[in-house]
């Protein structure tokens, strides 16, 4: 498996190219235990529908709290590294209690925080990704925006894979390879990414001092960014039950739907990195919303197998463009605290998990799973209006 490497923004630069890897590797293995965590509490577990949905419900909110407790460390003290490489070995330790305990209350107490500390390498590798740019004066959204596709490639080849692994050979060995990815992910990092000195401008400093949850726009920001990620995750929950059960089409083509919008996502990141040096970011998650609010309804309107794969280009634009660009919008408005800025942001894709969760859950049940995209349109009108109230950056 091989990550999608496309001309380094600045030259052949050896230290961008293993942040490229290193993202490229820890991605995929999360992309191989995520899409069949539900198939393994259900089938390994005996776990019933409800204890399932609590699973997850928890996750994300032990997720949520771990995170932000490290962020603010993170930009404090130390070298950024070392609590890579700490969260690279808790994700392997997951990996391997996944692989072995089967018992319930023990995965979703002390496997959860296992989980959670594992979720933290991520928005901490692009915050030391953001310092580095900042201090060897890269091109910081073409920088971020190539990372980000790393994320994209690994979720088009990483769930196939996964239920390939988990029904052809078994759960131990889908979590054997998961930890064999982040344990060459620890490698990578100790060996070849770069301590960087976080030394900010005095007013940097000052605005940060204000720049976090007390700043209204960061406060809209993440509202809207947690609006965005309700739609899109009530979405990936409702859409294979949705084609199957109200248009009767092969329960197959969610995964054709999936792999497509993730595949044209990869493209819209890079032009996003290159349009937002000209445009801005805030003009181009306004556009992306634009593309999501148009979308939704797109999935109730095309009823056939070729119109529901042409919208997805709609999608991609929506998710490329949100996914990479936003949280650079969260650090451009908390200078001086990247980890803490792009933990808000994946901190706002996992709230956006818990309602998601319910909202599909409850609307399905009882109206239908039409009201899924029908909610999902309000929201992303009420995101939008929020967006634009949102300064470009402090």
């Amino acid at each position: 498996m091989q990550p999608y490497i496309p001309p380094s923004p600045k030259g052949n630069n050896p230290v961008f190219m293993m942040f490229l890897l290193v993202t490229f590797f820890v991605s995929i293995a999360g992309a191989l235990q995520s899409p069949t965590l539900s198939l393994f509490l259900s089938q390994e577990l005996k776990a019933k529908p409800f204890m399932v949905g609590l699973f997850f419900t928890i996750n994300a909110v032990t997720g949520i709290i771990i995170s932000f407790i490290l962020a603010k460390r993170s930009d404090s003290q130390g070298d950024r590294r070392n609590l890579l490489m700490f969260c690279c070995v808790m994700a392997i330790a997951n990996a391997l209690m996944f692989a072995f305990v089967r018992q319930y209350w023990l995965l979703i107490t002390l496997g959860l925080i296992l989980s959670a500390l594992a979720s933290v390498v991520i928005p901490q590798l692009f915050a030391l990704a953001r310092e580095y740019a900042d201090r060897t004066g890269r091109e910081v959204v073409m920088f971020s925006s190539i990372m980000r596709t790393q994320i994209s490639l690994a979720w088009v080849i990483g769930p196939p894979i996964s239920f390939a692994l988990a029904l052809n050979y078994g759960f131990i060995t889908l979590y054997f390879v998961a930890a064999a990815l982040f344990l060459f992910a620890l490698i990578l990092i100790k060996t070849t990414l770069p301590s960087v000195t976080r030394i900010y401008p005095a007013e940097d400093l000052a605005k940060s001092a204000v720049s976090g949850w007390k700043r209204a726009d960061v406060r809209l920001l993440f509202i809207a960014s947690v609006l965005m990620w309700i739609c899109n995750l009530m979405y990936i929950i409702d859409m294979p039950l949705y084609i199957s059960q109200r248009l009767g089409m092969p329960e197959s083509f969610a995964g054709v739907l999936m792999g497509t919008a993730a595949g044209l996502e990869i493209p819209v990141m890079l032009l996003a990195g290159y349009l937002a040096k000209k445009f801005g970011k805030r003009l181009l998650v306004i556009v992306a919303a634009v593309c999501g609010l148009l979308f939704y309804p797109s999935m109730l309107l095309f009823t056939h197998q070729i119109g529901l794969l042409v919208v997805q280009l709609l999608n991609a634009v929506f998710i490329g463009i949100v996914a990479g660009l936003v949280m650079l919008w969260f650090q451009d408005l908390m200078p001086g605290k990247a980890g803490a800025a792009t933990t808000l942001f994946t901190n706002s894709v996992s709230t956006g998990m818990i309602f998601a969760g319910l909202f599909q859950g409850v609307l399905s049940d009882w109206f239908g799973h039409q009201a899924i995209y029908m909610l999902a349109t309000v929201l992303m009108v009420m995101a939008l209006v929020l967006l634009i109230r949102v300064k470009e950056k402090v």
